[in-house]
C-alpha cells in the first residue's frame, strides 16, 4: 500500500477520534458507532477500485459509500476537517496537496 494511501488510512482515523472526542465524550477509545464508522472507511480505502491512484473520496466518480455511512462521514469532516488545520497541520496540507494534485486513473 503505497504512503499515500497509507496517509488517508490514519488522517480519517484522526478525523474520528477528534469527532467522537468532542461529540460523545470519549478520550483514547471510540465510541461502538465511531470504531463502526473507522472500521467501515478503512475497509472502503482498502478495497478502492481505483488503486494505487485512488482519488480523494468527495472527488471520486464511483460512490462506495452506503448513504447513511455516507452522511455520517460527511458529518465528521465537517467537524473535524477545520480543525485538522490546527491540531493536525502535516495531515491538513498533505490531504489538500493530494487533492490539488488531482490523483486520477
Amino acid at each position: 500500500m503505497s504512503g499515500r494511501i497509507s496517509r488517508e488510512k490514519k488522517t480519517i482515523q484522526v478525523m474520528i477520534k477528534m469527532y467522537c472526542h468532542v461529540h460523545h465524550d470519549t478520550t483514547d477509545e471510540l465510541c461502538d458507532d465511531c470504531l463502526q464508522l473507522q472500521n467501515y472507511a478503512l475497509e472502503r480505502i482498502e478495497k478502492c477500485k481505483f488503486l494505487p491512484d485512488k482519488p480523494a473520496c468527495n472527488e471520486c466518480p464511483a460512490h462506495c459509500y452506503k448513504p447513511i455511512m455516507r452522511e455520517k462521514i460527511r458529518v465528521v469532516m465537517r467537524f473535524s476537517g477545520p480543525r485538522m488545520i490546527l491540531r493536525h497541520p502535516y495531515f491538513a496540507i498533505m490531504h489538500l496537496l493530494d487533492k490539488s494534485l488531482k490523483f486520477r486513473v
